[in-house]
């Protein structure tokens, strides 16, 4: 049978940036694994799967024709059903062979072979290799059918009646053995080899594609798209380090982020923007998170990891002039910073021991009463761990992180940024005037947060990190929320594990 190369492309509008990378290995694994278990792929069939924020595509080396044809030993039923007194055939079995194309001439030559306690009459036959058509059809369909989808769209279809179920509407399909179209069809589309390049800067429209081979090279020369998400990673972050290299600085390190920019775009091109340097009174980690949440910068930041002015804007297009590019992106990120420095200066008017009496009024948990009476609780446990520990000085000292700790919840900052709770509770207390032993347990009363964090810097933390931990675990098992083999709502194996390791 003839072996080619094959290309399969589902072309669609914007998906999600967050699952643009596990859609893309999903879609490629799934195809080319049932093309491998109908015998359409060789065993050294090489399969590159291709994401980008408007296509996902997959292309596998060694793909055949047809399948061989294959032996099958086919059970068929028990003798004592299958034969009579006389060994001769009985309704039910002529009906069963006849489901196989088979007649009574093939009863001589059934098998007879013991399967548990009795025997079972068995039909070997040659089974036809499936054909690339066929196969086609039926692992695109898994494909899509296995994609982890978090949530479905409904959409119409272009006859104005037939609607489908699909993560964003699908727009083209491709799919291409070599040079030849294979004639496929799903979500309404049928197979074809033409597919859209960039929506600005391609070069032609639509993209011809002239094989599989030619699949990423068209659509990079041609349409403007660097197709495989790994690649197009690769790129970005080789781009991000020359830029921030050239300004000897250098960004942030976050794959997370990474990630979602690579899903983002489909013809990376950094550029450079600033803002305004009195922004940089604000906490790092407010301007770092507000760049990085909200507009999905790169942070730049000196040898010593403190944040500069300056950042990095991956855009999705490559004009000659970039200039208003990036005076558009600067102008957006002013009022996002602005905010921080509001919510940062209105937060310092009020001191965290003046918050405190605010958190009786927070609901922790409808069992378990309010952040308060949680409060009182840690405080307590903080306190009796810092006798234990240190005498009556640490005890004081527990007893007052803990008090504090949870004080920042109420804040503009946390409330805008939820991921900034304890960072900012530290910050308020310096300005409160509260030691560094105190400000620093505020921070690190949650650590260690996730595997291989860092644990509390001081006895003060540790003692306000165990008190709560411990707090949450009592309480949660005191109500019954117990975790289960794939449910832990509240994390309590984390915390476990966080009072083991302290």
């Amino acid at each position: 049978m003839s072996s080619k190369n094959l290309l399969v492309e589902l072309f669609v509008e914007e998906l999600p940036p967050k699952s643009l990378k596990k859609l893309g290995d999903s879609f490629a694994e799934v195809l080319a694994a049932s093309l491998k278990s109908q015998g359409l792929t060789a065993n050294d069939s090489v399969v590159t799967p291709y994401a980008s924020p408007r296509r996902l595509s997959v292309h596998v080396t060694n793909v055949s024709a047809q399948a061989a044809d294959k032996s099958v030993s086919q059970k068929l039923m028990p003798v004592s059903v299958g034969l009579d007194a006389s060994g001769n055939a009985t309704p039910a079995l002529l009906k069963k062979l006849a489901s196989f194309g088979a007649d009574a001439s093939v009863v001589p030559q059934l098998k007879r072979v013991m399967d548990g306690k009795a025997e079972a009459l068995f039909y070997d036959r040659l089974v036809k290799g499936a054909l690339l058509v066929e196969g086609l059809q039926k692992a695109l369909d898994e494909a899509i059918a296995k994609l982890p989808i978090p949530k479905l769209m409904c959409y119409q279809l272009t006859d104005g009646w037939s609607s489908v179920n699909f993560v964003r509407p699908a727009h083209g399909l491709v799919a291409l053995h070599g040079a030849d179209v294979v004639p496929i069809s799903v979500l309404g589309l049928t197979a074809g080899r033409e597919t859209q390049g960039h929506r600005f800067e391609a070069s032609m429209s639509p993209v011809v594609l002239q094989d599989a081979d030619s699949y990423a090279q068209q659509l990079e020369n041609q349409g403007a798209v660097i197709a495989s998400f790994a690649a197009r990673r690769a790129e970005i972050a080789r781009q991000l380090a020359a830029a921030a290299a050239k300004e000897g600085l250098k960004p942030i390190d976050d794959d997370a982020l990474l990630d979602e920019v690579t899903a983002l775009v489909e013809r990376p091109n950094v550029l450079l923007g600033k803002f305004e340097t009195e922004y940089l009174e604000v906490p790092q980690e407010c301007l770092i998170l507000t760049m990085k949440a909200n507009q999905k910068y790169f942070p730049l930041l000196d040898n010593n990891g403190k944040l500069t002015n300056k950042f990095l804007i991956v855009s999705n297009i490559r004009p000659a002039d970039a200039s208003l590019v990036i005076g558009g992106n600067e102008r957006v990120v002013r009022p996002r910073l602005a905010d921080a420095k509001f919510f940062f200066d209105q937060d310092r008017k009020k001191t965290l021991a003046s918050r405190v009496e605010g958190l009786s009024k927070v609901v922790y948990h409808n069992r378990l009463g309010t952040q308060g009476e949680r409060v009182e609780r840690v405080r307590a446990i903080a306190k009796a761990i810092g006798q234990q520990l240190g005498g009556d000085a640490l005890a004081a000292q527990a007893d007052q992180a803990a008090m504090l700790a949870k004080a920042d919840l109420l804040t503009d900052m946390v409330g805008e940024f939820p991921e900034l709770q304890g960072i900012m509770g530290h910050y308020y207390a310096k300005h409160d005037g509260l030691s560094d032993d105190i400000a620093l347990a505020i921070e690190d009363h949650y650590k260690p947060r996730f595997a291989g964090d860092e644990l509390p810097r001081n006895q003060v933390g540790m003692c306000v990190a165990l008190a709560d931990k411990l707090e949450t675990l009592v309480g949660m098992f005191g109500i019954g929320q117990i975790p289960t083999g794939d449910k832990d709502p509240f994390a309590l194996r984390r915390h476990a594990l966080g009072v083991i390791r302290m």
